[in-house]
């Protein structure tokens, strides 16, 4: 990410934690807020969650927000969500949420506005908000929107979640993988707002399915 790109990063943070606390003058400068979670963001253990993901998904909140009863609570949820990510642990979801707890009072938002990102943050944990979570809905298609990738981009990002288990023999792995992609597909749906029912869920199928055939057919190399 070039120098251009991070200014407009940490503006698009200023201006989402701007909008959604008062203006009370006494609260802290948004910026080292930023330097923290963008430091997060590039630990050495990413290879798909990087910073490249989060802007991917606040440029989809960008095209949602119209969906959201509050987006910039959604894109600070965007900026927790994966906060806290260790690809050999199960609670980087909780973790990161309790990481929102924790500094969105510090920075100034009020009590009810950082209950709402941190469950928003732990909502990602399925990708299942409750019908009329209209802020649930957003995060999470924005989120799952990179499974409606062009084929090249879907490839590319398949290889980066192998990447960052590399430690789960390929056996194992792909039968997780599978696991996890047969429950996506069993789904009656797997983005809620409008434009992701018709922009992205026939793509997404579609990838879905060749990535699991394409893991039914694979073998381990030879030794």
């Amino acid at each position: 990410m070039d120098d251009l790109q991070e200014r407009d990063l940490r503006s698009r943070w200023r201006g989402a934690l701007l909008m959604a606390r008062d203006d009370d003058p006494r609260h802290p400068d948004p910026d080292p807020y930023a330097d923290e979670l963008l430091r997060r963001w590039r630990e050495p253990q990413r290879r798909y969650h990087t910073v490249a993901h989060l802007v991917a998904v606040l440029d989809r909140i960008d095209v949602l927000e119209e969906y959201a009863d509050d987006p910039d609570l959604v894109r600070l949820a965007a900026w927790f969500h994966d906060a806290v990510y260790l690809p050999d642990r199960s609670t980087n979801e909780e973790r990161s949420a309790r990481l929102a707890e924790r500094a969105l009072p510090e920075a100034g938002l009020p009590a009810r506005q950082t209950a709402e990102v941190a469950r928003l943050v732990r909502l990602t944990v399925t990708h299942d908000p409750a019908p009329g979570d209209r802020n649930g809905e957003v995060l999470c298609d924005a989120d799952l929107a990179v499974l409606a990738a062009r084929p090249a981009a879907y490839a590319a990002y398949t290889a980066e979640v192998r990447e960052e288990y590399h430690f789960v023999p390929n056996d194992a792995f792909r039968a997780g993988r599978s696991a996890i992609l047969r429950q996506l597909l069993d789904l009656p749906g797997l983005f809620r707002t409008p434009y992701g029912r018709t922009e992205w869920e026939p793509t997404a199928r579609y990838n879905l399915a060749a990535e699991l055939e394409m893991l039914s057919t694979a073998e381990d190399p030879a030794p």
